[in-house]
């Protein structure tokens, strides 16, 4: 029985521990092809690598910015995105200013995502905006997707996977709510199985990032 290609096009798939080998993200790009996923999600440096090995392919080659924790300097995550885009990278995944934004410096907040989107949009890429929902209360979730929103993003997300939690359905509800029917919302962090990409994409997710890509994929052949 054939897989799901309908699921397999919501994936970005997943390959941004540090450790990662030039043989697993080798390995990552196979199964992207195969599988005709949205995506492949890359730290920086594996932008030209991977753009090489999915040549031909419909795959798109998306890269983070400000990653993991959104703290460096607008002007670095400029700088990172303008190297990615000239690379060859057509989704960008930046992280919000965590920090600025539980302040209360929305503006800081703002003017970061814009310059990002700016500089993401000039090279015809899209920008998705994490904003690592494990670490804010609600009310602070919803001001950040406004932001991103109001600064041109194109995606709001969930995490990065690499704080305290990762995506929830009453998250991605919320950011959906937030950010009405225009705007994507991302659903990643610890989203390992056919059941919980189903539930992120009811709940309002149009993209769902994930390392496990393949096993959820695989699990739509069985279904009648």
């Amino acid at each position: 029985m054939p897989f799901d290609r309908s699921i397999a096009r919501l994936i970005d798939h997943t390959i941004l521990k540090p450790e990662a080998t030039r043989a697993e993200v080798r390995q990552v790009c196979a199964e992207a092809r195969t599988y005709e996923f949205a995506s492949v999600c890359v730290n920086a440096f594996w932008v030209p690598f991977v753009i090489a090995e999915l040549a031909g392919s419909p795959v798109l080659t998306c890269t983070v910015v400000g990653f993991p924790l959104g703290a460096t300097s607008t002007e670095s995550k400029v700088a990172e995105t303008l190297a990615a885009t000239r690379a060859g990278a057509r989704e960008v995944d930046m992280v919000m200013n965590i920090g600025a934004l539980r302040g209360g410096e929305a503006g800081v907040v703002e003017d970061d995502i814009r310059a990002v989107a700016n500089a993401t949009h000039s090279a015809g890429a899209i920008l998705k905006v994490i904003i690592e929902t494990a670490l804010l209360d609600d009310a602070q979730k919803v001001l950040a997707c406004q932001l991103s929103q109001k600064a041109g993003a194109d995606f709001v997300k969930t995490s990065t996977g690499f704080s305290k939690g990762g995506a929830t359905v009453e998250d991605i509800a919320l950011m959906r709510r937030t950010v009405g029917p225009s705007m994507g919302v991302k659903a990643s962090g610890g989203i390992r199985t056919l059941d919980a990409l189903r539930a992120m994409v009811a709940a309002g997710a149009s993209r769902v990032g994930a390392s496990a890509s393949v096993a959820i994929v695989e699990a739509t052949r069985t279904e009648a």
